[in-house]
């Protein structure tokens, strides 16, 4: 199910997904087990999407950053009462309507934190057209796994232009939906707590709407709820429940995409870098290398929560520049929160901001000023 609203840069991505709908998801008599709906803002496509993700349909919107804005109270809610989702930001210059034909990677805390009170979501950063085809279908799989809303962030520049590419590899491993009982799991089960952490993963059992046995419902709140999916106000519950979302974000840096090494040398420099900044970086490393006489490894980040191969990354060497395409080093700013305090100092940012896809000789210049070179 996809419900959106027309947003540059991301309507391209709805149409030709609507096209691949019409392809691959008709049965042989010309039925379609598909909706596509656009919807009157933002708010209503994601809000259709999590209608449509409660009642076990796997369901998608497309958007920017100003659709984002939009989407915040029921990311929210989609955290909180554990409905699965995906959402497709193609990112663009803001803040406000920004520059809607010109890229950058802006979104990245908004969407880590999308909605009040203490939220995270899981967010992946694909960054080729190949990765973007991947990201796809990981997405799906991992908000049915984690049966929580979950970010896919490319930008202008991959989702507008275009790109050679390697050939898209279609999966071979069956769709992933999680953890759902079924009737007659449940009759053997007897009851179940919707809420409930009975596996150790943080992760509770949920039945879809329809599911023929008298156990089968709960309540689906975006209040205060206790393991059994009872209103409550008791401070203990509603701690329990949070603590268990926390557990629950953890167990997430082992479910994203690891991050790609790309260098080793166990040179003294670190790079890393997400999203499109990956290919101007790796020819901005082989001018360092050429004019200066100096090496550097460089690691690719492909999700937050931060997999733990980046902490040792970062722990491995004496300075790591992160590399990005905004002004307030947002991606630097997440890994601060996420490292040890002596590993934070080690962090330096290269910054780019101005609207056009970064360049190599942009980050080969910066870091020369930077090391004084």
């Amino acid at each position: 199910m996809v419900a959106w609203y027309p947003i540059t840069p991301s309507t391209s991505l709805i149409e030709a997904t609507t096209d691949l709908l019409k392809k691959f998801r008709v049965t042989p008599e010309g039925k379609a087990t598909f909706a596509v709906v656009q919807a009157e803002d933002e708010l209503a496509a994601i809000g259709m999407v999590l209608g449509a993700g409660w009642a076990g349909a796997r369901a998608m919107t497309s958007t920017s950053g100003p659709g984002i804005s939009l989407m915040a109270e029921f990311s929210g809610l989609g955290y909180y009462a554990e409905i699965p989702g995906v959402i497709f930001d193609v990112q663009r210059t803001g803040p406000s309507t920004g520059m809607p034909t010109r890229t950058q990677q802006s979104d990245l805390l908004s969407t880590a934190f999308l909605s009040h009170g203490d939220t995270r979501h899981p967010v992946l950063l694909p960054g080729s057209m190949k990765e973007c085809f991947e990201f796809g279908y990981a997405a799906f799989d991992l908000a049915e796994r984690m049966q929580t809303p979950v970010f896919v962030l490319t930008d202008l520049d991959l989702g507008m232009n275009n790109w050679m590419s390697e050939q898209f590899v279609y999966p071979e491993k069956p769709l992933d939906r999680g953890k759902v009982l079924t009737a007659e799991e449940l009759e053997k089960l007897g009851s179940f707590s919707r809420y409930r952490d009975v596996d150790g993963d943080a992760i509770g059992w949920r039945t879809l709407p329809g599911t023929a046995h008298p156990k089968a419902a709960y309540f689906t709140r975006g209040s205060g709820h206790n393991d059994a999916a009872g209103y409550t106000e008791r401070p203990e519950e509603y701690q329990a429940v949070m603590e268990r979302l926390a557990r629950k974000f953890e167990r997430a840096r082992t479910m994203v995409p690891a991050p790609v090494e790309y260098r080793n040398g166990k040179a003294k420099i670190g790079f890393l870098a997400y999203g499109s900044t990956d290919f101007a970086l790796r020819e901005s490393l082989d001018q360092i290398e050429k004019e200066h006489g100096l090496s550097a490894d460089y690691m690719r980040i492909r999700a937050f929560p931060f997999a733990h191969e980046i902490h040792d990354f970062v722990a491995s060497h004496e300075r790591v520049y992160v590399v990005e395409q905004n002004r307030d080093a947002q991606m630097a700013s997440l890994l601060k929160l996420d490292l040890a305090a002596e590993q934070v100092v080690k962090l330096r940012s290269i910054l780019h901001y101005n609207g056009l896809p970064i360049d190599a000789r942009t980050i080969t210049e910066e870091f020369r000023t930077k090391e004084g070179l």
